[in-house]
């Protein structure tokens, strides 16, 4: 079959791999139907997230038909059209059973303490082969396989896979809540998500902070209050809008910093929301801030860390879904322990969420198809990534129809 393999940071290849089969009796062969883009795919690519094993197929959100099932899997038959969730879980360990699949005991081969098992991720995760390809291993498959109604269509059920639960799971670490004014910081993919989750949990008011027009625009189209980080200085102006109070939370979709910008009242290094990348690995920069256009690293904390903390209200909260590395350690606690704010970040928990979004998908709550905005040829998908890499206008999610691969 054919899977975009990653082979060394910035080397990922669309080549002919051996078909997945089943190695425990709790597995499911499924054949992928659709797939996508991810920016944490990016992070991998880029070396942000470090460990990654050469011969991995990357990927992990995909819809797809059960083909096989091994002899423990009794909920799935082929032919079964399914979600499979990002992250791996048994459904039957205490963390399952409490709600918590993304801190699953069973499913990483790495051990109970390991953390979170995705697909395509680096070796701490697994390592377990992704789902950018024809046909895909699943393991724990009566849990990480979720299936489809009907009515919903694979490129709405592909967004169910990993970003609207991501965005929906951020506003619940946020503590959204009735009448709440709420500070999503990235108009990425998962911040749309995170917006519209907001919105559906209670939030009377949004704002968004990004540097792309054409993502603010989206967001604006959400009935989010944009605020351009290139033209005026983010945590100023959301204080202004709230009487000097701030918000009431704040959903970190961002993470990592990225880029600096060349002008502007935020002259100060700039974050990349949770569906891009970091441009350059951190290791390989100067450390500290710096004035020559440099990434921010060393002992300086992410700015979109500091503007969540600086930019909610006291006593507020923050929700933390962006990507950091797992060394990473400069969360500006000063701040957090002045103010009285409670912060709360994590992998999300797939399969809690996505039975349900899929229900509100079916019943045209919400509709996540409006942010997806490219279909890509399987056999471009390396032209896809470099394309997402450079961040160009009008790619928010990029969706692959896979299943006619030849």
């Amino acid at each position: 079959m054919k899977a975009v393999v990653w082979h060394d940071v910035g080397d990922i290849r669309l080549e002919q791999v051996d078909d997945p089969k089943l190695h425990e009796p709790t597995d499911a062969v499924v054949q992928i139907t659709t797939s996508a883009i991810c920016g944490t795919d990016l992070h991998l690519v880029r070396g942000t997230m470090p460990g990654m094993v050469p011969g991995t197929v990357l990927g992990h959100e995909a819809v797809g038909v059960v083909v096989e099932v091994g002899a423990a899997v009794r909920g799935f038959a082929p032919g079964d059209r399914v979600v499979v969730c990002s992250t791996i879980s048994c459904g039957y360990c205490a963390y399952c059973r409490s709600g918590y699949p993304a801190q699953c005991d069973t499913a990483n081969p790495n051990g109970p303490q390991a953390g979170t098992s995705f697909f395509g991720g680096p070796e701490g995760t697994g390592p377990i082969d992704g789902l950018q390809a024809e046909y895909a291993r699943i393991p724990h498959a009566s849990n990480t396989l979720v299936k489809v109604p009907d009515s919903v269509t694979d490129d709405q059920a592909i967004m169910v896979s990993d970003v609207l639960p991501t965005g929906w799971f951020g506003a619940r670490l946020a503590q959204v809540g009735e009448g709440d004014t709420v500070l999503v910081l990235g108009a990425g993919v998962v911040g749309q998500c995170a917006i519209a989750a907001a919105e559906r949990q209670g939030a009377a008011r949004i704002l968004v902070i990004d540097g792309l027009p054409d993502r603010l625009a989206t967001a604006r189209a959400q009935h989010a209050e944009p605020i351009d980080f290139h033209a005026e200085d983010p945590v100023a102006t959301v204080r202004e809008l709230t009487g000097g109070i701030g918000v009431d939370r704040v959903i970190d979709a961002v993470g990592v910093d990225a880029q600096r910008p060349h002008s502007g009242p935020a002259a100060a290094n700039l974050p990349v929301d949770a569906e891009t990348f970091e441009a350059e690995r951190e290791l390989a920069a100067p450390a500290g801030n710096t004035d020559d256009g440099q990434w921010l690293v060393g002992d300086a904390p992410s700015l979109s860390a500091r503007w969540a903390v600086q930019a909610v209200a006291k006593a507020g909260s923050i929700g933390v879904i962006g990507v950091y590395p797992p060394d990473f350690d400069r969360y500006p606690l000063g701040l957090v322990v002045n103010r009285n704010l409670t912060v709360q970040g994590g992998n999300c928990n797939h399969h809690r969420y996505v039975p349900g979004l899929l229900g509100r998908v079916a019943r045209g709550d919400i509709d996540p198809t409006r942010f997806i905005t490219q279909h890509a040829d399987p056999l471009s998908m390396i032209d896809a990534y470099e394309t997402f890499d450079r961040r160009e206008t009008g790619w928010l999610k990029t969706v692959v129809p896979v299943a006619d691969v030849g």
